[in-house]
């Protein structure tokens, strides 16, 4: 499938890098608004240029569009896209507000095409291989879910200096206008909504912990907290921070254990379990454990180990094209795509709720729901 990137801006650095590992998938041309930001990146990773968004658009050639821009552009250029009958991957969120994600859903549904959206970490190894450890029952039935995303105080850590391989400007403009929970939440929301089912209701909490930053950017919370109740009956919690000391882990306590995954950012994370055992009404043993890292953690080996190239710059090691790929295999094959368009769409309306800006930190119901998707073939 002949794909094409519109946006060069750092993060499609990620998605040029890994593309090797998908010869089902060609990139063929690219755009971006900013001439000098597109000559850099066609230079770098040797890719024609188009001339326009409309030369993308027009292009009968390109059945996919990846949508790279930054999030303000995302409904209006994944519409236009859906209009000149491309289909879409699009960089998270769908949209900025719920109600244009549901019109993006509705225009595929409606013009027969496909509509999926990043992240597409739960498509990694350490994800597939936590949720496979789930399934089996490895913790018992899963009660509660702790999801960290904490990222430093990335105004200390010389952010307007931090480049990709192309030479793009790390966008932290937008990485503070939008805030991290826009940003960050969905890493691991997407992995709680599969392992869990749908989202029934989400308690937000934000605040602005550091508000001078350095930088002229509206001051936007930076810590936020929010809590997922799943309609399986499990209650999952998100912190985003960009203040409180890098932390990307994962816990999911069980009956039966804790499951615990180390980092959401790379594919192959250690995955572990801390049994429960016989450790009385209070738990004291069991609890000592957590606190001492390694004792008592039963390695849960990989569903298989992660040996796409990587060979970028980014505090990260994921297959940022593997979201394009799957959605393409899935085009070709005629079936559902693992991170479809309801899905994508559920789990906008979830990250944009986790926003206390907009909630008020009220308790927001989800007016959408997903089904459960399929497990990669390699860890069914």
């Amino acid at each position: 499938m002949k794909i094409a990137f519109v946006g060069c801006g750092y993060v499609a650095d990620f998605y040029a890098t890994t593309l090797p590992n998908h010869p089902g998938i060609e990139l063929t041309t690219v755009w971006d608004r900013d001439p000098k930001r597109l000559e850099a990146f066609c230079k770098h990773w040797h890719v024609k240029p188009a001339q326009s968004l409309d030369a993308v658009l027009n292009d009968k050639s390109i059945a996919m569009v990846v949508n790279l821009t930054n999030p303000s552009s995302h409904y209006e250029v994944s519409k236009a896209a859906l209009l000149a009958g491309k289909h879409v991957y699009s960089e998270k969120p769908l949209a900025m507000q719920v109600e244009h994600a549901h019109e993006l859903v509705e225009l595929a549904e409606h013009s027969g095409l496909q509509l999926g959206g990043a992240p597409c970490t739960l498509l990694g190894e350490a994800a597939q291989t936590a949720w496979k450890a789930v399934r089996e029952g490895k913790i018992g039935t899963p009660r509660l879910a702790y999801a960290e995303l904490d990222d430093g105080p990335i105004h200390l850590m010389g952010m307007r200096d931090w480049k990709s391989a192309s030479g793009a400007a790390w966008p932290w403009r937008d990485e503070l206008e939008v805030g991290c929970t826009l940003e960050h939440a969905g890493y691991y929301a997407s992995w709680l909504i599969a392992m869990f089912g749908s989202v029934k209701r989400v308690t937000a909490f934000s605040t602005l912990v550091a508000p001078d930053k350095g930088v002229p950017t509206p001051a936007q919370p930076d810590m936020s907290i929010g809590i997922l109740e799943h309609v399986n009956g499990v209650t999952s919690r998100i912190t985003c921070t960009i203040y409180a000391s890098h932390d990307h882990s994962l816990r999911i306590f069980g009956d039966e254990g804790v499951l615990v995954v180390g980092e959401c950012w790379d594919y192959g994370s250690s995955v572990g379990v801390y049994p429960r055992g016989d450790v009385g009404l209070r738990g004291e043993k069991y609890l000592s454990g957590l606190h001492k890292v390694g004792v008592g953690l039963l390695p849960v080996p990989l569903v298989r180990k992660p040996t796409f190239a990587w060979k970028t710059r980014g505090a990260n090691r994921m297959d940022f094209a593997r979201g394009p790929a799957e959605l393409a295999e899935a085009i070709g094959q005629r079936r559902t795509p693992r991170l479809s368009a309801r899905f994508s769409l559920h789990l906008n309306e979830v990250v944009l709720a986790l926003d206390a800006r907009k909630t008020g930190g009220r308790t927001v119901t989800m007016s959408t729901h997903c089904e459960t998707p399929q497990p990669m073939p390699w860890a069914a």
